[in-house]
């Protein structure tokens, strides 16, 4: 297919009528049945594609383009390259070297030569391709048996009217088998004339601001472009109109949550506030400064905070959020502050309590090891507004935890707990302030893609105080050096880390099962579903849980023979790991056999190694996290990542942990390596709507679209003046499903 018409159904030019033009904006959302061509089996296969509206059909965009336009000759195409042939059929054969399996052969010529064409399992290429026909194909070009050949090519069929010194540019778009490609096109041709003389959503000033065609040329331009360069501009404007529409989203859904309730405008200067200045210990950096001063001053606005805190291992977030509690203290209302794990909690405690004590600011501690005389006593303070600050676990969710006045939740490794387990923290009060942490490295660009309701803080560097780490990689057949390493730390008074695999589930139905349900210091991620286990016991535990034990048993009877060896992971009881935590700060036990359940908070500056087992299953940001954990005293940190994988990409990747400790600068690169699509999952609130932006590429357009969506709702809040009107409806129909579910 080589284009599409411009004209309506019924026949009349395109916005001949204020009504047809409104028609063409109301079809966006009608079943892609009423799309030309569109059978009851064909629109079954595009439901599979997640294809059921008009406006599913006009943005199930290609995946990629043929540029027919550069047309190589058999002679002269390079081996080993992707290129185009055009040419003529000589001859297509069928042949079936064995049961089951066929195969298609073409010979294609042109002035130059004879191209060998193999497709495997395509036998029905024999019905729809003759002798004489002219096609065009794309693919990578190989030498064997005596001919160039291409296997599974693109094959585009071009008639004697191709123009090969021209060419056309053809969109490939993701397709079934029961719809082709050049099926799929034909289809989303008919779409885009249903639609043809649409309203445009964007008003006229930001299309002139940006230089941006219009909606539906965008879409045509996109889906058959003339040109690679009519691609590019159609992808600028597209790629705009995703992302201003999630953010404007984002920022309107964030102020529902203060709609109609009344927020605290925070006292930011009061003397809690002023004696924990007084009773640092340190001077605050730079960076901690102008991280405080940005969440104070969100505080003491009469608007609902809603702030996220972004800082490198080692930054120091925990120091920075306790002026926040600070100021509540000084409201004379009451904080939250929710950690994932039991160990980081007590960890708050230690490091803030004392503080927190000096500036006179009460606090307690709720988790779910806290025995229930205990949680009863507590909860009793709290509901009666004599505790400032409770830090607290998954605990704090609970029914009968009640607070007199929240103003402030406070959320620490924010990205481990669920929309509804954050959304019921802050239920616990009227509007309160919401501040979420985090020590994943996440740049700029996709935080505001990602968060684009939040205001943002950064923290980059560690204190100056902090030794740092060296980090090398190892193959397996070199782990030997890596464990020399941590003998000789050891030698020197150190203590050691060695992160294992993730632990297994336990079996359906075991004690450790039910245990496990019982715990309420759970890792929230569901990627981190470790089973109860200790070394002493391995009833009811899956092999590779099993394998857990078995390493830590060897590393105590083979390798660390004269140092006590202990193990900790995520679905030990909260007393429990508190219990193996303790030992390890003390000095007790020397070498601690870790899952990642160390990444988060826990801080023994004696500890100075590192290794990490099978570190290429590991995402880059992860693997600096839990680097984090070493170096955090006077004594440089040693870090060796052990690679199951001898693949020169998952080398290559490793390696850039060797070259910087700049998280933010790893998690850019890891970015950088994936595949467009992979960088947005449909896990992330909202971001399923996101099907052209890449953060790294496209990191200017969501700065001036996030900063558009502010200005915009700061004039007008919902959308609804004449200006931004169509715009609003837009933004309700692309998000209508999740508005939907959110809603009950």
């Amino acid at each position: 297919m080589s284009g599409h018409s411009t004209s309506t159904p019924n026949g009349k030019a395109a916005g001949e009528t204020s009504l047809d033009r409104l028609a063409a904006t109301l079809a966006f959302d009608e079943p892609v049945s009423r799309v030309r061509l569109v059978s009851p089996m064909r629109a079954g296969a595009l439901d599979k594609l997640g294809v059921r509206t008009i406006r599913d059909l006009l943005t199930h965009f290609p995946r990629r383009y043929i540029d027919m336009s550069r047309i190589a000759d058999v002679a002269r195409a390079p081996i080993g390259e992707m290129v185009t042939i055009a040419g003529t059929v000589h001859e297509i054969k069928l042949k079936k070297p064995k049961p089951k399996f066929s195969l298609v052969e073409i010979a294609l010529t042109d002035q130059s030569g004879v191209l060998m064409i193999t497709c495997f399992r395509q036998p029905w290429l024999m019905d729809q391709i003759e002798k004489g026909d002219r096609l065009a194909v794309s693919g990578k070009l190989e030498f064997n048996y005596g001919f160039k050949r291409m296997t599974n090519p693109f094959i585009e069929e071009v008639g004697d009217s191709f123009d090969e010194k021209t060419g056309r540019i053809i969109a490939v778009h993701p397709a079934t088998e029961k719809i082709t490609t050049a099926w799929m096109r034909r289809l989303v041709g008919n779409a885009l004339d249903s639609c043809a003389g649409a309203l445009d959503p964007l008003p006229i000033e930001l299309r002139t601001k940006y230089r941006l065609p219009s909606r539906m040329s965008a879409l045509s331009a996109i889906h058959f472009p003339t040109t690679m360069a009519e691609v590019g501009m159609a992808r600028r404007r597209l790629v705009y109109e995703e992302v201003l529409m999630l953010e404007l989203h984002l920022m309107m859904d964030e102020m529902q949550r203060s709609e109609g309730k009344p927020t605290t405008a925070h006292v930011t200067d009061g003397a809690h506030r002023r004696a924990l200045e007084e009773n640092l210990p340190f001077t605050l950096t730079d960076e901690q400064v102008s991280a405080r001063d940005d969440i104070l001053r969100v505080m003491e606005s009469k608007q609902a905070a809603n702030h996220m805190l972004l800082g490198d291992v080692g930054t120091g977030k925990t120091i920075v959020a306790s002026f926040a509690l600070a100021a509540v203290a000084d409201t004379g209302t009451q904080a939250a502050m929710m950690a994932p794990t039991e160990v980081l909690a007590r960890q708050y405690a230690e490091k803030l309590g004392p503080l927190l004590d000096a500036a006179g600011i009460t606090w307690e501690v709720l988790t779910g090891s806290t025995g229930a005389t205990e949680r009863e006593a507590i909860i009793g303070r709290v509901a009666q507004g004599t505790v400032d600050v409770l830090f607290g676990t998954h605990a704090l969710l609970e029914d009968d935890v009640r607070f007199a006045d929240l103003t402030l939740a406070v959320i620490d490794e924010q990205q481990r707990f669920g929309v509804d387990q954050r959304a019921s923290l802050l239920a616990k009060g009227q509007a309160p302030d919401a501040l979420y942490m985090t020590a994943t490295p996440i740049p700029r660009t996709l935080a505001l893609a990602l968060y684009g309701s939040l205001t943002l803080s950064y923290i980059k560097n560690r204190p100056l105080n902090a030794a740092g780490n060296e980090t090398k990689v190892y193959s397996r057949t070199e782990r030997g050096r890596a464990y020399d390493a941590a003998l000789a730390a050891l030698a020197e008074g150190h203590q050691v880390y060695v992160v294992c695999p993730l632990v297994g589930k336990p079996h359906p139905g075991s004690e450790n099962e039910r245990k496990a349900k019982r715990e309420n210091d759970l890792e929230a991620d569901d990627e981190y579903e470790y089973a109860v286990i200790s070394i002493e016991d391995e009833a009811d535990i899956e092999d590779d849980a099993k394998a857990a034990v078995r390493e830590a048993r060897f590393l105590q009877e083979k390798t660390f023979v004269d140092y006590k060896v202990d193990l900790l992971h995520g679905k030990m009881s909260g007393a429990e790991k508190q219990e193996a935590m303790e030992r390890f700060r003390s000095g007790e036990s020397q070498v601690l056999v870790a899952t990642t359940v160390i990444e988060v908070g826990v801080d023994v500056p004696n500890a100075t190694v590192m290794i990490i087992e099978d570190a290429e299953r590991f995402g880059l940001s992860q693997l600096h996290q839990l680097r984090g954990r070493v170096g955090r005293g006077t004594e440089p940190g040693e870090v060796y990542l052990i690679s199951g994988s001898k693949a020169p990409c998952a080398l290559e990747r490793l390696a850039a942990m060797e070259k910087t400790e700049d998280g933010f600068e790893l998690a850019s690169y890891d970015l950088s390596l994936r595949r467009e699509g992979d960088i947005l999952g449909n896990r992330q609130h909202g971001a399923s709507v996101l099907k052209l932006v890449n953060v790294v590429r496209d990191g200017k357009i969501i700065e001036a679209a996030h900063a558009d969506a502010r200005a915009m709702l700061a004039e007008d809040a919902g959308l609804r003046s004449d200006r931004y009107r169509a715009l609003g409806r837009e933004v309700r129909l692309a998000f209508r499903g999740a508005n939907e579910v959110k809603g009950g």
